[in-house]
């Protein structure tokens, strides 16, 4: 009995020791290198590279956002204002046209009828009244010589004042069937874009047709809507009421390329209650037509300009359980985190109202591996944690596996 538990602890001494060589020679010897070559690990050695830069005074904009749609000042649909044929169509779909530029034709013979009448009317009472007059005047001579009586002189004096009343009305019929001779030709309201065409020549249009021919919208200048929340308001107001021109520019939806340039014309007279928002306008002039009717942009609009104030990257600052701070490199070459209060942002960089002094040194990458007190070295661009090189993890693995496997045959 007493054999059994010596070859029994004898196997397991050979067995604990085999485990103990194994852990040295493979597991153990591949860890030390791997932790060694680690950024920051517990066999890493020197500072740690970042990139830094120093605070300057700068100027930035106040700049305030939003979402806004281009509007044409003004939208006209053309109508007919008499009835006919429309019989030919003098515009291409798109067209840029000019105000008063001639749009379409309609038949005009009906209307030069009635002109025709109106004329003839206005002949015939003319003459009337010519007849009329010599009576009154010879009436009037035989009453001086006692000859008619009063009453007679006085019917002929009503006569001549109807026939007037008369050449009145013909002139003004005359003078309508003209209109309606002019209105046979339709022309531009405005000048601007017209929209595609509602009615094809040969058909008959009326007056009360609600469709039109065509929709004219004005590009030049062109009106962009915005919205700004309802607390921003008097600080737009303020600036409007001092008479100052407060410049508005218009950009694509991905904020990359500036369509237009303008400057804020009005604002709206109340509040959104649904968005809690107010809406203004602004006004381009649109001279190279970036900007088209309904368009979504993204309107910058400048309030004022910040001068001489602390100006750092936007990517020094970090956010933390204490609020937003900066890692300031010392002149011992440790960073320490700062808490800073932040002011207008322009672009990539943000104002520092409160925490920085100018000159001093900010992270502005890199800082995903710094901690309070931590040595770096300022290096002039990223740090790149560069891989093993070829051959050596290759090597180290081929000899494992060598060791591991049995040799053929053997």
């Amino acid at each position: 009995m007493s054999k059994r538990i010596l070859i029994f602890l004898l196997f397991g001494t050979l067995a604990a020791g085999g485990g103990y060589y194994a852990y040295r020679e493979f597991w153990q010897a591949d860890a030390q290198p791997a932790a060694a070559g680690r950024p920051g690990g517990p066999g890493s050695a020197g500072p740690t590279p970042v990139v830094a830069i120093a605070a300057a005074l700068g100027a930035v904009d106040v700049i305030m956002n939003g979402l806004g749609t281009a509007t044409p000042l003004r939208t006209v649909t053309v109508r007919s204002r008499v009835d006919g044929e429309l019989l030919r169509v003098l515009f291409d779909e798109g067209q840029i046209v000019q105000q008063g530029q001639l749009l379409a034709e309609i038949d005009a013979r009906p209307f030069q009828v009635q002109l025709a009448q109106a004329e003839g009317q206005l002949a015939r009472d003319r003459a009337l009244l010519e007849n009329a007059q010599l009576d009154l005047e010879r009436y009037r001579a035989l009453f001086a010589q006692d000859s008619i009586a009063k009453q007679q002189v006085d019917t002929q004096a009503s006569l001549v004042r109807q026939y007037e009343g008369a050449i009145q009305m013909d002139r003004s019929q005359v003078e309508s069937a003209r209109l309606q001779l002019v209105y046979t030709r339709v022309t531009a309201p405005v000048g601007g874009r017209v929209g595609l065409r509602l009615v094809d020549p040969g058909n008959i249009v009326r007056a009360g047709d609600t469709t039109g021919l065509v929709v004219i919208t004005q590009l030049q200048p062109v009106a962009v809507v915005f919205t700004v929340p309802q607390d921003s308001v008097p600080v737009v107001l303020k600036r409007m009421q001092s008479g100052e021109t407060i410049p508005v520019e218009a950009w694509d939806r991905e904020l990359k390329t500036k369509l237009a340039q303008g400057a804020l014309a009005s604002a709206d007279n109340q509040v959104d209650p649904a968005t809690g928002t107010v809406k203004l306008k602004a006004q381009f002039s649109n001279d190279d037509r970036a900007l088209f009717p309904n368009q979504f942009v993204n309107v910058r609009m400048k309030l004022d300009t910040l001068r001489d104030v602390i100006v750092i990257p936007s990517a020094a600052v970090q956010r933390g359980a204490q609020g937003l701070f900066v890692y300031v490199v010392g002149p011992d070459k440790t960073v320490q985190q700062r808490a800073v209060k932040l002011g207008p942002t322009e672009g990539q960089y943000v104002a520092i109202t409160d925490g920085l002094a100018q000159g001093e040194m900010v992270v502005v990458d890199g800082m995903d591996r710094l901690r309070p007190g931590a040595a770096v070295e300022v290096a002039a661009q990223r740090p790149e944690i560069k891989p093993p090189a070829e051959g050596k993890g290759a090597g180290k693995g081929a000899g494992k596996g060598q060791r591991r496997k049995a040799p053929e045959g053997g």
